[in-house]
């Protein structure tokens, strides 16, 4: 991959400390559970602050919609800050970045413990999210450092599965301690575990294994650019989101679509003008990372289907209780760990694209088979292919991750795993709006713009959300089917790295 390798060679190299060496295989294990504690803590907080919303909203006298300006705030700070923060974390070294992240994050959650407004908790809230931005830029590529390439696969596949073990373990740590304690033991209690993290990182995490900067001198940070960044995302999110649930043709939202295509558009330009750019473009001319991070798109718009839509099918529509619908949640997040532990392992051995493809053949037949429940579906049917959707997701992650890292130079591996993660939030955010989209639609179109909790008692909105879940999958399944064109397209080309 010429481009790349010219990247490679304009970049300072790191010391050379090579992970496949016998003598440090007892490393990349330890130096994988300061990250990936920290990943399962930082995972875990998105869940726990949706469960306490409407605990924080009543403790303070507002309403629900007051108090989602938290996951707003969040949400925001987290996605425009990534990218240029994984920027930061290449140029003044990954542990030193890794471990600010980690006390942001940790502080900032005791700081939550003891707000007394919702100003100073959103305050606080984005001081969190500003750690966990950190943490989350740099974890793809400080795993990935620290295994040999030859075990890429693995190392990702565990990355994953602590990403899923923190999803399923916010529903649970939340759902518990809300029952005996009030919300602000849940910021303690995500403090502890950060604590045990950063303090294992100061330990065992060493820059030179980790693929921090090593030259002499650093290259002048590309301030422009990482402001337009951050606002071109903002600005796309909120205006996909709509979180003030504004009028698609109203004025703002089309300013909004506006500024924000045009903030990109000048972004782009302005890298592929200044001489020290954020983002190096170039990347993007080499094939397999081009076709990974638009496979990873899709296939998280196709996620965030399941994830957003299906608890409201379990509890609104059914009317089944709570912890029954975590528990058939739960079956996705079990799935998804074990595919990405067995398949990430695999692709190590006979390469990325057949897991790919697979994973996404597999979420067009649960896709088809979740757009056909209807009022009498079983739960047991339910939770197998929720069980299945999730070792499908797993199938095609850790690999595609894998394809991703395996296509860069060292160098640039905080930057891409801030690109990797920022990927995946911009695909959650756009599958949710288009289903949200498709299935309010189907049912204003039907007469009904009722309250979601209104459903099981009124019959006939509930046929009409139904339909509007059908097409809302249908659409779903294709945008997944283009995900599997694009996974068959990430096989390199004659001077790209093999990947693959």
């Amino acid at each position: 991959m010429a481009d790349t390798q010219t990247i490679a060679q304009s970049a300072p190299k790191t010391p050379a400390w090579d992970p496949a060496a016998p003598e440090n295989a007892w490393y990349k294990w330890r130096a994988f559970w300061a990250v990936g504690l920290s990943l399962v803590t930082m995972v875990m907080s998105f869940s726990i602050i949706f469960l306490a919303l409407p605990a924080i909203a009543e403790d303070f006298g507002i309403t629900f919609k007051e108090a989602s300006l938290l996951v707003i705030a969040q949400s925001l700070t987290i996605s425009s800050l990534m990218v240029p923060l994984g920027k930061v974390a290449d140029m003044i070294g990954r542990k030193k970045f890794h471990l600010i992240g980690m006390a942001l994050f940790g502080g900032g959650a005791i700081a939550c413990a003891f707000a007394t407004s919702l100003t100073f908790l959103i305050i606080t809230r984005v001081i969190m999210s500003i750690g966990s931005s950190m943490g989350q830029s740099v974890s793809t590529a400080i795993t990935t450092s620290v295994f040999p390439a030859s075990e890429r696969g693995k190392a990702l596949g565990s990355q994953t599965t602590a990403v899923a073990i923190g999803g399923a373990a916010g529903t649970v740590v939340s759902g518990v301690t809300l029952q005996f304690l009030p919300w602000q033991a849940l910021f303690i209690f995500m403090a502890i575990p950060t604590a045990v993290a950063f303090f294992w990182g100061l330990y065992i995490l060493k820059d030179e294994r980790i693929g921090s900067f090593s030259g002499e001198k650093r290259p002048p940070y590309d301030w422009l650019g990482a402001a337009l960044s951050a606002v071109a995302t903002a600005i796309i999110i909120l205006t996909i989101t709509n979180p003030f649930a504004l009028a698609w043709g109203s004025p703002i939202i089309i300013a909004g679509a506006f500024t924000g295509i045009a903030t990109l558009i000048v972004f782009v330009w302005w890298q592929l003008k200044t001489p020290n750019p954020m983002v190096d473009l170039r990347l993007f001319k080499n094939k397999v990372f081009k076709y990974s991070i638009i496979t990873r798109y899709l296939a998280f718009m196709r996620s965030s289907a399941t994830l957003f839509v299906l608890p409201i099918y379990l509890v609104a529509f059914r009317g089944w209780p709570e912890i029954l619908a975590s528990g058939v949640m739960l079956m996705m997040a079990i799935g998804m760990g074990i595919g990405a532990q067995v398949f990430g392992r695999l692709s190590d051995r006979y390469g990325v694209r057949p897991f790919m493809m697979g994973g996404f053949f597999f979420l067009v037949l649960t896709g088809i088979a979740l757009a056909t429940l209807d009022d009498t579906s079983n739960v047991i049917y339910i939770a197998v292919v929720v069980l299945i959707n999730g070792l499908a997701m797993g199938a095609w992650s850790a690999p595609n991750a894998s394809a991703t890292m395996g296509s860069v130079p060292q160098s640039a591996y905080g930057l891409v795993s801030a690109i990797i993660n920022l990927t995946r939030n911009l695909g959650n955010v756009s599958g949710q709006a288009i289903i949200t989209a498709i299935i309010a639609g189907v049912m204003i179109a039907r007469g009904f713009n009722i309250p979601l909790g209104e459903l099981e008692d009124t019959p006939e909105a509930g046929f009409a959300f139904m339909d509007g879940w059908k097409y809302a999958y249908l659409a779903a399944t294709g945008v997944v089917a283009l995900a599997f064109i694009t996974s068959f397209l990430t096989k390199p080309g004659k001077n790209e790295s093999q990947a693959t």
